[in-house]
This record gives C-alpha cells, sequence and structure tokens, in this order.
C-alpha cells in the first residue's frame, strides 16, 4: 500500500512538473523579422553602422541538462538574431561563444554534460544590398 501511495505520488509530482519542464527542452523561437539577421565570424563590410554588443544565450543549471546540446546553440544564436533584431540590427559578428558545463562525480568516477551557450557579437545596421538581404 505505501509503495502503490509513493509511485501515485511521484505520477503527481512529474505530471506537474511537465508542463514547465518541456519548453525548456526547445531552442529559444524566432520573433518575426529576426530571421533576416545575419550571424557570421565575417567583419561587418564597409558601409555598416556599428548598434552595439549583443549577448544570445540559452540554458542554465534547471533547464540546460533537459535541452540537447543542438538546442542550446540554436537557441543562443536565436535568442541573439532576435535581440539584434530588436535594437534594429541585420548583421551580426559573432565574436565569442562560451558553454557551461555541469560535472559531477566522486573518486570513482566522474561525470557532466552541457548545460549552457551564451554567445557574444557586434552588432550593425547594413544597407541590405551589402549583405544579400
Amino acid at each position: 500500500m505505501k509503495t502503490h501511495m509513493l509511485h501515485a505520488c511521484a505520477l503527481i509530482l512529474l505530471l506537474l512538473l511537465s508542463p514547465t519542464l518541456l519548453p525548456a527542452c526547445a531552442a529559444v523561437e524566432l520573433n518575426p523579422g529576426a530571421e533576416r539577421v545575419i550571424v557570421t565570424r565575417q567583419p561587418a563590410p564597409k558601409g555598416c553602422r556599428f548598434r552595439g554588443t549583443v549577448i544570445g544565450e540559452q540554458g542554465g543549471a534547471i533547464s540546460g541538462p533537459f535541452t540537447s546540446n543542438a538546442n542550446l546553440q540554436e537557441g543562443a544564436v536565436n535568442d541573439m538574431k532576435n535581440k539584434a533584431h530588436e535594437m534594429g540590427s541585420n548583421y551580426v559578428v559573432l565574436e565569442n561563444t562560451s558553454t557551461g558545463n555541469t560535472i559531477s562525480g566522486s573518486k570513482d568516477s566522474i561525470s557532466g554534460q552541457q548545460t549552457d551557450v551564451t554567445h557574444m557579437g557586434s552588432a550593425y545596421r547594413c544597407p541590405p544590398r551589402l549583405v544579400g538581404l
């Protein structure tokens, strides 16, 4: 009887937490218009105006372990594009990428996983013809 009650409580807890954990597994979505922001390592063409530094990120200690590495990477780029678009930019020079890892273990074993991705770049407003838009 105690075992059934424990299983029932665990199931209820899982059902309650599922709606909050499932969105954490997906990449940050692009806002309308942000799909036209170019993210590259190539320097901005002459004629582009610097708008500021932009940081895109996804993951963290809570949601990161439930998000695939691909979704962490894509979500950080999408977050960067969204922020660049909000500041009127259409071209971002990716300057730096960092990843966070959670590592745990003991003297006998160790394990770890990627839990977050952060991109930093320089955002520019470029004439669309200069960057192929």
